[in-house]
């Protein structure tokens, strides 16, 4: 695993900082009702991919995640500007403005969305997994889910061939603690999550989600086994949310208190309290820092607010279409 370095931990702050101010704009611009539909917002989970974008291959590994799904494609390379557009709604958005929030693609630097159903990610994750095997291509996939999403069969299904086929496949729980609005301890039998894979004989285990060290460090050694063609590994990425499940989300099954307690182990102020202990910038940096941040954003916007909507005719170039089928004779 490439060394984290004081520059790493300084792209770190700059990217999980304009990740978090990227959420914070889109809730702004839901309440003006320039966002419609389902908003999902990832604040406080930032963590999460700083980490695995240090430990992956970028020239060759995958991901693919449920519906809180903005900030991972920004991660891997995909232009804020056009993530921006699709969440509102416009032509030059990375689904042409079809998709909006739950469905973010990005085919060129291999993030495969963005799925709206609870769970339905993950053999597709398994299946993305499997054509890279077939194909030899050395590649990985990070097929990333809620807490939720580990109720659903088709999780057991899909651990079941990931390991009978040693499929080259890392299976990530976000534990946010909320499913919606139900506590883990209210909604499975087993509170530790990453043992669920155990009964299938994957090497699972949790890990500190608010730490983007401990996360590359654990997602590199899974990455790499399976990249070698030993199969598959199962993190659970323990971490928390700021905001609600989805925008209309009233967060009446949390308390203010609980939140609070998280917000002081905030991922993001974690990496600032390292960067100012060693010296490797200053607070009027870190103000400039965050000056950048804001002007990135608001071109991002204003990228959005400027560009077209789709016509009714744009969406049947993205239907899938064949007139000489070849699986009918």
């Amino acid at each position: 695993m490439k060394k984290i370095t004081a520059e790493i931990y300084i792209k770190w702050f700059k990217d999980m900082s304009f990740w978090r101010k990227f959420e914070d704009k889109c809730r702004s611009l839901y309440l003006k009702q320039k966002i419609r539909g389902f908003l999902h917002l990832y604040s406080g989970q930032e963590a999460i991919p700083a980490g695995l974008i240090h430990a992956m291959d970028m020239s060759k590994d995958n991901i693919i995640t449920a519906y809180r799904c903005h900030i991972i494609p920004i991660a891997m390379g995909t232009d804020p500007k056009e993530v921006m557009s699709e969440l509102l709604g416009k032509k030059t958005g990375t689904s042409h403005g079809i998709g909006g929030s739950m469905h973010i693609f990005s085919k060129k630097n291999r993030f495969y969305g963005g799925h709206g159903i609870v769970g339905g990610q993950i053999p597709l994750g398994a299946g993305i997994s499997f054509a890279d095997k077939y194909f030899k291509r050395k590649s990985v996939t990070l097929t990333l889910m809620g807490d939720g999403a580990v109720r659903q069969g088709s999780l057991h299904e899909t651990f079941n061939m990931a390991m009978l086929w040693k499929l080259p496949i890392i299976f990530i729980c976000e534990n946010n603690k909320y499913a919606m609005g139900t506590s883990v301890e209210r909604s499975s039998n087993i509170e530790d999550i990453y043992k669920i894979g155990l009964s299938y004989g994957i090497p699972s285990y949790p890990i500190d989600g608010m730490n983007p060290e401990e996360i590359a460090k654990n997602a590199f050694f899974a990455i790499e086994k399976a990249r070698n063609g030993k199969g598959a590994t199962f993190l659970e990425i323990r971490t928390y949310r700021y905001r609600g499940h989805s925008m209309s989300d009233a967060e009446s099954y949390r308390s203010k208190e609980e939140i609070l307690f998280y917000k002081k182990k905030d991922p993001i102020l974690r990496i600032k309290n390292i960067i100012k202990k060693n010296n490797w910038k200053t607070e009027e940096d870190i103000k400039d820092l965050e000056n950048e941040i804001k002007k990135k954003i608001d071109y991002c916007v204003e990228f959005a607010e400027k560009s077209s909507y789709p016509s009714i005719n744009d969406m049947y170039d993205f239907v899938y279409s064949e007139t000489e089928y070849p699986f009918l004779n």
